[in-house]
């Protein structure tokens, strides 16, 4: 039976409900559901959620909880604020999905002894002092745990991401630009709404088979 179209998908991800407290320091920005709807709909044509799923830093749980209304089986978020993970509860119940498992933890460092997973994440870009190279750390983790990881970096990422892949023994089938609206929520933003220009990259790390 067929999964939700890629539109509709966007829509029932639209009613989820942003950090109620953001915090800089963990660069905590709502996943556009547009590009989660696009993630999410790309792994389900691509077989990718017929594996467990795993939202690395769930945030408000936007890529779980897709994964989830995409026919997932199975899908866990991970997180290390207990007030997003409030939250992704709360969106959770809101579009009826109760096929999700919440873990608060280090995203990074996940309590995990399985590596046939499906890895999905919105990693912090690392913009904030303290947080450089953050995305690495995410898909260090998708590397040791996934057989397919689905990644939003900030632009001009691909060559640092295939290069990555490649020396994990990984490599990057697919990829795509998005655009990744920010609403003013921290005081050193300047505009009240900017887009910034993302990539979203699907990575095999195995041979994407099982």
């Amino acid at each position: 039976m067929a999964g939700p179209s890629r539109r509709s998908l966007a829509r029932d991800l639209e009613s989820l409900a942003d950090f109620s407290e953001p915090s800089a320091a963990l660069e905590q920005y709502l996943t556009p559901p547009d590009i989660a709807a696009h993630v999410c709909h790309r792994a389900a044509l691509s077989g990718d959620l017929e594996r467990p799923v795993v939202d690395l830093g769930t945030g408000t749980g936007m890529l779980a909880i897709g994964a989830a209304l995409a026919g997932a089986d199975r899908a866990l978020g991970i997180d290390v604020d207990p007030d997003a993970l409030a939250v992704a509860r709360e969106n959770a119940a809101r579009v009826d999905s109760s096929s999700i498992d919440w873990i608060l933890g280090d995203a990074t460092r996940p309590p995990l002894a399985r590596s046939d997973l499906t890895v999905l994440s919105n990693p912090p870009f690392g913009a904030q002092r303290g947080n450089r190279h953050a995305d690495r750390r995410f898909l260090e983790t998708a590397s040791s745990i996934a057989t397919v990881s689905y990644t939003i970096h900030n632009e001009d990422s691909q060559e640092f991401v295939e290069s990555f892949a490649a020396d994990e023994g990984g490599e990057v089938t697919h990829a795509f630009r998005a655009e990744f609206p920010i609403e003013r929520r921290f005081e050193f933003h300047d505009a009240e709404r900017e887009t910034l220009a993302a990539e979203v990259f699907r990575i095999e790390w195995r041979d994407g088979s099982t």
